[in-house]
Parts: structure tokens; sequence; C-alpha cells
């Protein structure tokens, strides 16, 4: 097994990647819980053991899920079965769901431990780490939510085998956005050292930053376009894959900024191929509608920002041409 720890001082929380990981459970549960709400979703099909009394509490599957009522459900649920605030919240399965478990578990009682056993690979490489739980609501994705770090996180590289492709290629979209931000050759790396590869980035990020007050925001490279292409097509498009574009629509941004030239943005669209990913708009997108959505997205406080390559490295950028905005989008239609 390999251990990455997440330092934040008190908060800090181990990360546990390896075959098999999902049986190290009982041991990373808090001392003073006495029952553990395991929530997962019917099709995951994992089971975990957390060593004390314990109750599973089935979310519906879909993004469609990701909602403010599911998580008032989760919170009645939990009451009834007599969850305490010195119990914990167990996540098995995906970024919705480690997603959406943990901002009830943040909210429940004004905050119950949650541990995270991730069974994707996008949860295992991103959305399991960090403490970003959130949900989303008509207007956009996960624009309502908090920072809740986990207790612990679980990374079981033996579920990735029964994962369908696009569900691993909607991995291999946040493992792409990492080979910009200081990981070369994931591709070449084997599963346990990609997956714990990525999780010691993004852990030294969150370290330094836990609130996405400045350098954190370089883990949404891609994720400005990605998420208004979630919403625009209704979540037909797997968070990944959008991301994927997104990090190619960032390269044509910065070049035409001057901040890097043709070469690098052909090192984009090389990288994002490597992972048999598209990088082109789904068709019947309307370009303006997704500048309009621009507006929405959290990095947005002061005027458009996207996270952009450049000589120094990927940082956030203010970007107001709406005109360079949409002849952008042109270039990856």
């Amino acid at each position: 097994m390999i251990t990455v720890e997440v330092a934040l001082g008190d908060r800090s929380y181990p990360v546990v990647v390896g075959d098999g990981a999902r049986d190290e459970l009982a041991a990373l549960v808090p001392a003073r819980a006495q029952r553990a709400a395991i929530v997962t979703q019917a099709g995951i099909g994992v089971g975990v053991d957390p060593g004390i009394e314990h109750e599973t509490f089935t979310i519906p599957d879909g993004e469609a899920t990701k909602t403010l009522d599911t998580v008032e459900s989760l919170c009645r649920a939990w009451a009834r079965w007599g969850l305490t605030r010195g119990d914990v919240v167990v996540a098995v399965g995906g970024g919705l769901t480690t997603d959406l478990a943990g901002f009830a578990a943040a909210s429940y009682h004004r905050g119950v431990a949650v541990i995270h056993i991730a069974t994707t690979l996008l949860a295992q490489v991103d959305a399991a780490i960090g403490g970003k739980t959130g949900v989303n609501i008509p207007e956009g994705k996960n624009l309502v939510g908090a920072f809740w770090q986990p207790h612990a996180v679980v990374c079981d590289t033996g579920t990735l085998a029964t994962l369908p492709p696009r569900e691993l290629r909607n991995g291999h979209g946040e493992m792409a956005k990492y080979a910009f931000l200081g990981v070369p050759d994931l591709a070449s790396m084997a599963i346990d050292d990609a997956v714990a590869a990525c999780v010691r980035c993004k852990a030294d990020v969150v370290a330094s930053d836990e609130r996405e007050g400045g350098r954190r925001a370089i883990l949404n490279y891609g994720h400005t376009l990605a998420h208004a292409l979630e919403t625009a097509t209704s979540y037909d498009l797997r968070h990944g894959e959008a991301v994927a574009i997104g990090i190619v629509y960032a390269a044509e941004i910065a070049a035409r900024l001057g901040r890097i030239d043709a070469a690098r943005v052909a090192e984009h669209r090389r990288v994002v191929a490597a992972y048999d990913l598209a990088s082109v708009l789904p068709t019947g997108v309307d370009a303006d509608a997704l500048v309009e959505l621009f507006g929405r997205d959290k990095k947005a406080v002061d005027g458009l920002t996207f996270v952009l390559d450049g000589p120094g490295g990927v940082e956030p950028v203010r970007v107001e041409d709406r005109r360079l905005l949409l002849d952008a989008l042109e270039a990856i239609r």
C-alpha cells in the first residue's frame, strides 16, 4: 500500500492507495465513532466493513441525484437511525457520491467525520481528496457546497478493473490535467503509482491553499469550460470528458494571449488524445450560451477568470475579451 498525507495541521489525513485498500477501513475509523452511515449507489457493488455498527444508505444513480433534496433525504434518514456528531459517514463510490455524502456530512450536526472510499479513477485522483463537497442547482454545477476535509481517503485500485471504458476515460480526463501541473509520464506508470502521483500533487496544492484563496485554483485547469459544458449538455458529457475539452480550450486562450506558443497547444492536444479523449466541442452547443455560463464559475469573483498555462506555469488569469473567448471556442469546434 502507498500512503500519502494531506498535511493540514490538526485536520491532516491519510490517503491510502492500493489494490484491496478498502480492507484498511476499520483501522481508519475515528476511535470515538459508534456507528457508520455508509452512503453508496446501487450499481457500485463494493462492500466495506467499518468494524462498528453500520447501516447502508443508498442514493439513486446519475448526476440528477446530486441535489439539495438528496442531502435532505440523507440527513433525515441519519437522524431517524440515530447518527450522532461523534459517529462517521463512509462514502463508497465515485466523485458524485463523495461530493454529495461529503456535503451531507459537513451539514449534519454541523459536521460529522467522513471517510471516502473512492471506487472510480476520477474520484481517486481528484474528487475524493481536498475537502471540496457540493451539489448542483439548475443554474450550475457544484454551486452549493462546503469545504469539509475527510478523516481519511481510501483509493482501492482493485475496483478499477470492473469500470467500463467510458468511466476510465472519465478519470483520464482529470489525469490529463496533472500533466500540466508538474506530473509527467503518468501514462507509463503502474496504476498504483499513477494514482499516488496525482494524489501527492493535489495534496501539496491543498496543503498550501486549503480554501482556494490563490494557488489551489490551478487544480481547476480546464474546469471553467468543463462545468459550462456539463450544464449546457444536461450532463450528457462526463466530467472528465468535459475537462479534457476544457484543457485544450484553455490552451487556445493562452495562445491568443501570447502566453504559450503553437507547439505547447499541440502538446495539450497530444496529451488528451493519448487518453482517447475528444478535444472538440459537442455538436449543437451554443458558444454564446457557454460564455454566459462562464460568469457563474466560482472563480469569477472579479470578472471572468480562467486557469491558463504560461511561462511561469499554470495560474489564474482574468480574461475580459469576449471576442477572444468566442474565437477560441471556434478553434475547438
